[in-house]
């Protein structure tokens, strides 16, 4: 029984360690620091604005910040619930699951990255976005997105 034990602590202590980053990802909006998510309805955020930076939800380094603490998860699929494909498609997502430990002050443990495999009807390739539901900034529709009407 401990040798299982210490062989999960010991694999989960890789798979964290083989997606780090370096780079600390921010907790503060320098925006607006008391910004509050707006919601569409109980299952969409309204988003009003759209990305210009090409990595913005597709890097480690520049995750979709959707805050939420408990509500995390539900604010992830909140924000995936807004978009759509850039001609109005509709997207289909799923959670390939956690990578890329960050720093964070809102959680005690540090923070995981989520990432979400996004397609579209004539999509070639699926996209890949990266979401941080431990820390909260302005909402924006990553480059070649678009908002569902």
């Amino acid at each position: 029984m401990i040798m299982r034990n210490l062989s999960i602590l010991v694999f989960a202590t890789l798979i964290m360690a083989s997606c780090s980053t370096s780079k600390k990802v921010s907790s503060v909006n320098y925006d607006n620091p008391d910004k509050k998510q707006e919601l569409v309805d109980d299952n969409t955020f309204k988003i009003t604005v759209y990305s210009k930076d090409k990595s913005y939800g597709y890097t480690k380094d520049n995750p979709v910040m959707v805050g939420g603490g408990s509500e995390g998860p539900k604010n992830e699929r909140r924000f995936l619930n807004a978009l759509c494909g850039p001609n109005g498609e509709e997207i289909r997502y799923y959670r390939l699951g956690s990578c890329c430990p960050f720093e964070t002050e809102n959680s005690a443990f540090g923070g995981m990255l989520d990432k979400y495999s996004i397609s579209y009807k004539g999509l070639k390739d699926d996209l890949i976005i990266y979401i941080n539901m431990y820390d909260s900034d302005i909402l924006k529709v990553p480059v070649g997105l678009g908002l569902k009407k």
